[in-house]
């Protein structure tokens, strides 16, 4: 299944991405595709997942602040990535996101970007519970624009006008946005699946917390709730170093060009596109998007 081209940008990194069934991957990813397809869930696994630049840390942050009962000190144990593995990660010699998995404990916290069709089928056989949290796709292209401008491993976006047309065709890293979305939005009623939006749990993060402790089987009063708000705020997540990944190497990530934890607003989107590309975009999301009722909130 695994047919490789490689896409290679013109400019700056040479950093290739390969494709398995048409969904462009990083090329490690690929590499390791029978490893990470062969993966054996456990039924009392949660996965978190998410199209890149949609909240993900954020909505790690709060599952493992629950996880930990509000206990702060327990969730600096280790960097955000550690806690919970990206099953398709993969950067030999060090341990893949499958070695990582297997290596934990149960109940097991993981995450994925992948699109439904892709997921290792184990997850589905095992009927585990699945968090996916989507994000408006013109904020979502914004930051995984600036994302690839300072994500090394990740091939050069270019300039904003082709990144445009890059992002809009699907030929990113884990495909199109419209394509995950609208995948993951058609299973959410057959299996366990919460399925929540990054505006809504920016406009209320208390409300959208707590379906998230409900979701998990938890039930955490007051007081801890309103801990877990203030400490998944943006702010206090931007200068928290098991978090912001300022940590990781400049090799990898380099945060001089533009900082991992930018600006998490929603609207920013009007900050880049041009009238023309906000009314051709409108009329392509039009069209890849109908019969889905999902209705995403543009500024705040």
């Amino acid at each position: 299944m695994a047919l490789t081209t490689a896409l290679t940008t013109a400019v700056g990194k040479q950093t290739q991405l390969s494709e398995v069934a048409g969904i462009p991957l990083q090329a490690a990813a690929v590499d390791n595709w029978s490893q990470i397809q062969s993966f054996e869930a456990q039924p009392d696994d949660l996965l978190i997942c998410t199209y890149p630049k949609s909240g993900t840390t954020w909505i790690q942050e709060i599952v493992d602040m629950i996880e930990q009962n509000g206990d702060m000190e327990k969730c600096q144990r280790a960097l955000i990535q550690h806690r919970h593995p990206l099953i398709e990660w993969a950067r030999p010699p060090l341990p893949s996101g499958v070695e990582q998995a297997k290596a934990m404990p149960p109940p097991r916290t993981l995450r994925t970007h992948l699109p439904a069709q892709l997921l290792p089928p184990s997850f589905w056989e095992n009927s585990c519970k699945f968090l996916y949290v989507a994000r408006n796709a013109k904020d979502c292209m914004v930051s995984y624009y600036h994302f690839q401008r300072m994500n090394q491993v990740l091939p050069d976006p270019g300039t904003w006008e082709e990144y445009f047309e890059t992002f809009i065709s699907g030929k990113v890293g884990w495909g199109s946005w419209f394509d995950h979305v609208k995948g993951w939005w058609e299973m959410k009623d057959r299996y366990q699946i919460l399925f929540l939006l990054f505006e809504d749990i920016k406009r209320d993060p208390k409300h959208e917390i707590q379906k998230v402790m409900r979701f998990m089987g938890k039930n955490l009063d007051e007081a801890v709730l309103d801990k877990i708000v203030q400490e998944t705020s943006f702010e206090k997540m931007k200068e928290n170093p098991m978090t912001n990944r300022s940590t990781v190497p400049k090799s990898i990530l380099d945060q001089s060009i533009s900082p991992f934890m930018r600006k998490g607003t929603v609207g920013d989107w009007k900050n880049h596109f041009t009238v023309a590309q906000n009314e051709r975009f409108d009329e392509i999301y039009r069209k890849k998007m109908e019969g889905i009722s999902i209705n995403f909130c543009m500024e705040l």
